[in-house]
């Protein structure tokens, strides 16, 4: 537990952003009973609470639940996956089965609880979505049974079997303490190393050529199982090191390298509609822009892709969506958001609806998509505003804006509760956006106020529900991150718009370009024409 101004933060490792309704009831009442009642979504999908006092309820709590599995790794578990993995068909594979092997085989191994805390590992399906965020060692596949090893956003020009891909990225992990030994420096993440990724990927080329065994090969192995999803369990693969070393491409010149295009930021996450049936393997989906329709097919189910406002969810919305996820589980993205898996699609309407009631956005053409703050005041002592109030009053200001949150709702946003530290501890390293959105056309917010209007903003009157939509950008979606002073904590990857706060206002700056703002309304109107020229 971090010690910030508002008493004890707890962040909780999420591996793949997956969590059981239980362990989100479980968020839920912690927060309220130890802390402020607020749950911080991170850019690392994982969560946070502050306002702890004494942290040895929340921890146990938190470990009865099944959230904190190793005392001694526990700050190093920090793992991304695609969200939508195994949901709709767009990767190359499920990485569900490989997120729960480099859990366990990471805490299994001692020698890397050495890691520093803001060291990632990164598992992309093969749609190029986490890829681009920035981890220090990322798998990514360029075919059915092969992937790319990703070192701090560069391709290391090796290539792996992907039953060879736990074992990849912890060999990674070593090579990357090896080399800090060997520099005898103190550095964070692999991008922080003298020419690091270059480096690291040397060393891990030697051990290939090596032969050397998987870091935790043991007779064992072979009959542990993990899970997949609630209720299903799946034998982990066994390796022969032999075979990882044969089939594995040792020098840059043997393999094509990775396209660019898929390493860059993914503006936004999903938000809308998903449909889950099932498409051919590494087939992008397109959605039918009418999203699904009631009763058409009763064995059909969808996903629903939901923005949680700045990042912040407090607990009677987390209640909220533990009670309408049908499959028992919630996924969380990196962009701060939810997605709600196993969805009948005659029910989607109404639990649009229900959400939207409680301040959550389902509506990818909402104006909350794509906007970040920093901790901003009262807690933080280098902050000259309160950056969430200011960020929210400035949304829902611009249109009148029924998508998200009213003013004065329940939200968490623009509380003293998210204080943080001087060096605020609750900040991760900002990867959650960038160029390149991904949503997709949506209805547009309605002139209206109160419940109603935020309801028909994702409910047509047809009773459909507004689609996400793959590789469908659209303008008004550039992400805007709001920040109380020059450090600008938390600020996403990729191409941002900064509103940075100056004492006197506020200052937009984009692509090399500065326009001061003297008051809110100024802000919102520059933050909005800002937007509009993605």
């Amino acid at each position: 537990m971090h010690a910030a101004a508002d008493g004890g933060l707890a962040r909780v490792r999420v591996p793949g952003g997956r969590l059981t309704t239980s362990q989100l009831r479980e968020l839920a009442g912690a927060a309220s009973a130890y802390g402020s009642g607020v749950i911080e979504l991170t850019s690392r999908a994982n969560v946070q609470v502050r306002g702890l006092g004494e942290g040895t309820a929340f921890a146990n709590r938190m470990a009865a639940a099944g959230l904190l599995p190793s005392p001694t790794h526990e700050r190093i578990r920090n793992v991304l996956a695609s969200p939508l993995t195994g949901l709709d068909g767009g990767g190359l594979t499920d990485v569900t089965p490989l997120v729960a092997e480099l859990d366990r085989r990471l805490c299994a191994l001692p020698g890397l609880a050495a890691l520093p805390g803001r060291f990632m590992f990164a598992l992309d399906d093969g749609r190029g979505d986490v890829a681009g965020l920035g981890a220090d060692a990322t798998i990514l596949p360029t075919g059915p049974d092969e992937a790319a090893v990703i070192l701090a956003g560069a391709d290391s020009g090796l290539r792996v079997p992907l039953d060879a891909a736990v074992w990849a990225l912890l060999a990674a992990a070593e090579a990357f303490l090896a080399e800090l030994a060997a520099q005898e420096i103190t550095a964070w993440r692999i991008g922080e190393l003298d020419d690091g990724p270059a480096r690291v990927a040397a060393r891990l080329r030697t051990r290939l050529a090596e032969g050397s065994p998987p870091l935790d090969h043991d007779p064992v192995r072979a009959t542990a199982r993990t899970h997949t999803r609630p209720g299903e369990d799946r034998p982990l693969p066994d390796h022969d090191p032999a075979q990882v070393t044969a089939r594995t491409h040792a020098s840059p010149a043997s393999a094509e390298p990775v396209d660019p295009s898929r390493l860059r930021p993914v503006g936004l996450g999903p938000v809308g509609v998903i449909e889950q049936s099932p498409a051919p393997t590494g087939a992008p989906v397109r959605n039918d822009p009418t999203g699904p329709r009631a009763g058409a097919d009763t064995g059909r189910r969808v996903a629903l892709g939901v923005a949680v406002p700045l990042g912040r969810l407090t607990s009677a919305q987390a209640e909220l969506l533990a009670d309408v996820a049908s499959l028992g589980e919630v996924r969380l993205t990196p962009w701060r958001g939810m997605v709600l898996p196993g969805l009948a699609p005659d029910e989607v309407a109404g639990t649009a609806a229900r959400l939207a009631e409680a301040g959550l956005v389902t509506d990818p053409a909402s104006p909350w998509i794509g906007v970040t703050a920093c901790t901003g005041r009262p807690g933080c002592a280098k902050s000259l505003a309160d950056v969430q109030a200011d960020a929210a009053l400035a949304i829902t200001s611009v249109r009148n804006d029924p998508t998200g949150p009213e003013a004065g709702a329940e939200t968490g946003i623009g509380s003293g509760a998210r204080a943080g530290s001087e060096t605020d501890p609750g900040i991760e390293d900002g990867i959650g956006a960038g160029t390149g959105s991904r949503i997709g056309p949506g209805a547009g917010a309605l002139a209206k106020s109160g419940s109603e209007a935020r309801a028909e903003s994702v409910v047509s009157g047809s009773g459909e529900v507004t689609p996400y939509v793959v590789d469908s950008p659209r303008t008004g979606t550039l992400p805007v991150h709001w920040a109380g002073c020059e450090r600008r904590c938390g600020r996403p990857r990729g191409r941002v718009a900064d509103v940075v706060a100056t004492g006197d206002g506020y200052r937009l700056d984009l692509d090399g370009r500065s326009l001061t703002c003297a008051d809110i309304e100024e802000t919102a109107a520059a933050m909005t024409a800002a937007r509009g020229e993605m």
